[in-house]
């Protein structure tokens, strides 16, 4: 279905109300009180069946007495008999249907909410909701919802999952300052989602900048390929990331919240800018409503007090800003612009005896300057400055800067009291972010400059390393286990499957008697690692079943009969189908990697250096498959262990490009397979000096 068709959702020529009300405090009255208080210049038509007129508008009994065709339908009437208001509003030719009622899939009954999308669909119409507050449009002047009023006017939108967070932060929006232009309630996403309203606004040119509030998506591919095509900003706030918190999303939208971990970085693969927190998103949404992506890595702070600039240093590199000095002839230049005691390393800290011509020089001499990529003005109240001043001859430097303001974001902070405030609006009513506390300003700047790396990346174009992969051998390995009732590939087989999809595994093979394992060592050659290989024993240490270092003929016997000894005595029942007998390669830097099928992402490669990092300190990251070869290398330097790889204390460097490229391998062989395998892991992975590669050295399939 076109995304036109959402046109009669958010920008509606008419508006029926069906359930309409005439008693206040009824969800029916406040929808048509607030389509006339927003002043909507378009068609209201009430429906209710005991009415004559509600508001001095006129009321009808159905909307299939309606001869005009109608672009929105808002169903406000009780669940069981909402399912025949959406047949009718298709039999009338209704565009769009907008389902505030509450009582369907958030309450177990996704079978009637089912059928509203199948009635929706069968006349060609979109459903938004159900268990929403309605939608919201300045640009259109339409509150089809129960909220009280439009928002703040402003050049953002807001798609939330929460219908009562939407309503406070609507209100919201006029303490802040933070304008949007459009306001929209998913409620259950039963049709309608995230991707689809993104997609829409595209096009809109009332929107430069979309925010979300998310609880958890039901179809993250799509979300994500939305997101990357995106000409517009993404700024996301994921609720439900803690156990107890994703418990209370899934109650509460009937959506599965996922892992946070995961969230995190399919938002740093799609591009989208999350945030940590409500005021975050309201700080990078204003940000971003008003200023341009920050296109290199240097900031420069300037500020009349130490102590808020020690604040900004600090605040910088917590937001990922390397704040760095200024170049030695800037400093020359800045310290004509203040007292002999102030600074011009960076923060520019031009103290309070340099007032506001002091500000005024600094800004209109540093914004210009090719080394200076963002700028962020702090200030605070003295009594010997006016506020309002300071603001308003902070503006006219930045003015003066000409074309450096169109490509060099800026943000503001003020801190004081109800003069600094006012200042602040005064800034923010004329394009310039303010906020009240340094840390707010720098990490609003830090989100710029993320965007504009993000923004960076994309155009590389990075793709998936290049594979050619024998399917009939994967099919045949696969059929092969499956045929003999097992629920896991072997060691062996594992390994194999992996060799098809190009990575480099550790020559492994299976011996079903003493002489077959010793054959197959001398073809290795020694020195050889020997695991007992049985789909009953997956932890194989556990039962005594590995024996590394093994050097001749004599011990490949003896360790093979120890090794069956030792698998029975763990699992008296275990199916023993051999011994895998194993090159034994050199040790390296050990790492994982592991897949998972995420609820919302389907399959997710981990990755993680092995070992007590994995098992105790959980040091790992995630990206949603496929992986590019750029996002492998993202994802090694995002653990907590990433220097090691760099080669810490004096070690070499680690080949992180052929780790790069296993990532990307191990991703599409998981994304292929995502319907026969239910987990699998290569742990550990010997991973050698850069320029020496790796060696997968063990690994696990389980099949679904």
């Amino acid at each position: 279905m076109s995304n036109k068709v959402l046109d009669g959702l958010f920008r509606p020529k008419s508006v029926a109300v069906i359930g309409a009300s005439a008693t206040p405090g009824k969800i029916g009255f406040s929808v048509v009180e607030a389509l006339l208080n927003g002043k909507y210049t378009g068609d209201i038509y009430p429906i209710n069946l005991k009415l004559d007129e509600i508001l001095g508008v006129k009321v009808y009994k159905s909307i299939l007495d309606l001869k005009d065709k109608v672009d929105l339908a808002v169903i406000t009437i009780p669940a069981k008999f909402v399912l025949n208001a959406v047949e009718e509003c298709g039999q009338a030719g209704v565009k769009g249907v907008s389902v505030i009622t509450s009582g369907f899939g958030e309450v177990g009954d996704q079978e009637t909410e089912r059928k509203l999308v199948e009635a929706a669909h069968k006349y060609g119409m979109r459903l938004l909701g159900p268990n929403i507050i309605g939608t919201l449009s300045n640009s259109d002047k339409c509150n089809a919802s129960f909220a009280t009023m439009l928002p703040l006017g402003g050049s953002g939108s807001l798609i939330s999952q929460s219908g009562a967070l939407l309503i406070a932060l609507d209100m919201g929006t006029y303490l802040r300052g933070v304008g949007f232009d459009k306001l929209v309630s998913l409620g259950n996403m039963a049709d309608v989602d995230f991707a689809d309203i993104i997609d829409w606004l595209q096009d809109d040119p009332a929107v430069n900048c979309i925010s979300l509030y998310i609880e958890g998506l039901k179809d993250g591919r799509r979300f994500m390929e939305v997101c990357r095509n995106s000409k517009k900003p993404i700024i996301a706030l994921k609720s439900g990331v803690s156990a107890h918190g994703a418990a209370a999303a899934a109650s509460h939208t009937g959506s599965l919240a996922g892992a946070a971990a995961v969230y995190g970085n399919a938002f740093e693969q799609s591009g989208v800018i999350q945030a940590s927190n409500l005021n975050n998103l309201f700080d990078l949404t204003l940000a971003f409503e008003l200023q341009p992506a920050m296109q290199g890595d240097n900031l420069l702070i300037v500020t009349n007090g130490g102590g808020v600039g020690v604040l900004a240093t600090d605040s910088a590199e917590r937001h990922g800003i390397p704040l760095k000095f200024t170049p030695p002839e800037l400093q020359t230049a800045f310290k004509d612009y203040m007292p002999d005691f102030g600074s011009a390393k960076n923060p520019v800290d031009i103290t309070g005896g340099a007032g506001l011509e002091g500000y005024k020089k600094c800004i209109a001499f540093g914004l210009p300057q090719d080394w200076v990529d963002g700028l962020t003005v702090l200030y605070c109240e003295t009594a010997v400055t006016d506020p309002m001043e300071i603001a308003q001859g902070v503006y006219e430097a930045i003015q003066s800067a000409g074309e450096a303001i169109k490509t060099k974001p800026i943000t503001v902070s003020f801190v004081g009291g109800e003069r600094c405030a006012k200042a602040m609006r005064w800034l923010m009513e004329h394009g310039i972010p303010a906020y009240d506390d340094p840390d707010r300003a720098v990490a609003a700047i830090g989100g710029l400059r993320k965007y504009g790396r993000l923004l960076a990346e994309k155009a590389a174009n990075s793709t998936v390393d290049e594979i050619n992969v024998d399917r009939a051998a994967v099919k045949a390995l696969l059929d092969s286990a499956r045929k003999d009732g097992r629920k896991a590939l072997t060691e062996v087989e594992a390994k194999k499957l992996f060799s098809l999809y190009g990575m480099s595994v550790a020559r492994s093979e299976l011996a079903k008697d003493e002489e077959e394992a010793v054959r197959e060592a001398n073809a290795i050659g020694y020195p050889i690692v020997m695991k007992i290989v049985s789909p009953d024993i997956l932890h194989k240490s556990d039962a005594r079943g590995v024996k590394v270092n093994i050097k001749d003929d004599d011990m490949v016997r003896e360790w093979y009969k120890k090794i069956l000894a030792n698998a029975k005595e763990y699992k008296a029942d275990a199916r023993i189908l051999g011994v895998c007998i194993q090159k034994m390669e050199d040790l390296g830097t050990e790492v994982i990697l592991g897949s998972i099928n995420d609820s919302a992402f389907g399959p997710t490669v981990m990755f993680g250096l092995g070992g007590i990092f994995v098992e105790v300190l959980k040091d790992v990251t995630f990206a949603v498959s496929p992986v590019t070869h750029n996002e492998a290398l993202k994802m090694q330097s995002a653990i907590r262990g990433a220097k090691i790889l760099a080669g810490a204390r004096g070690e070499a460097p680690r080949d992180r490009e052929a780790m790069a490229r296993t990532i990307s391998l191990y991703s599409q062989m998981i994304l292929d397979l995502k319907d026969e395998i239910a987990e699998t892991d290569a742990n550990p992975i010997m991973l050698y000096e850069e320029g020496k590669g790796l060696k997968v050295v063990d690994a696990r399939v389980i099949l679904k």
